[in-house]
């Protein structure tokens, strides 16, 4: 008889879970903020496409969430992960659940996961994990147009205007305590980067910091002082922001449990 798909695993599947569930939340609560800008954008043009990135990112979420309930073995779906756990069960970084404030906050946010999302995926397409692969192979193309948007766009503005430059730099300035997270390795991340299931964050990490750093200086935006990272989404301790978020989020699902139309 042959063997099952992925009985040869020499990963733990508590680590495999808990590493693809990261990576479904992440795109999961990013997508939920995106869509609250539809039909709030600034322009036609961002309406539209801060629509479809957000589309991008929900169908990120669907595949690694999936490929994570299979993992875990309870018989739970993505839909199930997405819309029955409470925030302390997310494991999604701390700057993707931070609140959108000003499109120039939501630009730059949207910039600095970028940087790091797209090497990350495409480091990931080369992964030990066949599965992990395939979805990160898939999901590098639209990220690569993200990173591209989000670039161009953050130059655009940085070099801008008087206005537009101050307000791309307080964003900047808030949201970089929230960076240093995304590629602060703990023992998942450790644990599946010694057998090729993931990247070494600290390569990674040297990659990010390149990109944003040639891409501020041509925005003409200064860059923060590194200092104290904040911490912990990773592992389930939040900001207020993520509750609310998700009790916006879940309230139907919440509301008529297993509900079907």
């Amino acid at each position: 008889m042959d063997a099952p798909p992925h009985a040869n695993r020499t990963h733990s599947n508590d680590a495999l879970f808990a590493y693809t569930l990261r990576l479904g939340d992440n795109c999961l609560v990013l997508a939920q903020r995106l869509s609250a800008w539809v039909g709030h954008a600034p322009a036609l043009e961002e309406d539209i496409a801060v629509a479809n990135v957000a589309l991008d990112m929900v169908g990120q979420a669907q595949l690694w969430l999936a490929l994570a309930a299979d993992l875990e073995g309870q018989g739970r779906n993505a839909d199930d992960l997405a819309y029955g756990r409470d925030a302390g069960a997310f494991r999604n970084l701390l700057l993707v659940e931070q609140p959108n404030g000003d499109y120039a906050k939501t630009l730059m946010r949207q910039f600095l996961f970028d940087a790091w999302h797209h090497p990350m995926l495409v480091a990931l397409a080369a992964s030990s994990e066949t599965r992990i692969a395939e979805i990160a192979a898939k999901a590098a193309k639209e990220a690569a147009y993200h990173l591209t948007r989000s670039r161009d766009l953050v130059v655009s503005l940085g070099d801008g205007t008087g206005e537009s430059h101050d307000r791309m730099q307080a964003a900047l300035a808030t949201l970089w305590p929230y960076t240093g997270e995304m590629v602060l390795a703990d023992p998942v991340d450790e644990a599946l980067a010694v057998t090729g299931a993931a990247p070494d964050l600290a390569t990674l990490a040297a990659i990010w910091s390149d990109a944003v750093g040639a891409t501020l200086t041509e925005a003409t935006l200064v860059r923060p002082a590194d200092g104290y990272a904040q911490r912990g989404g990773k592992q389930g301790v939040h900001s207020e922001h993520l509750g609310y978020m998700l009790a916006e989020m879940q309230f139907v699902q919440r509301a008529y449990p297993g509900g079907t139309w």
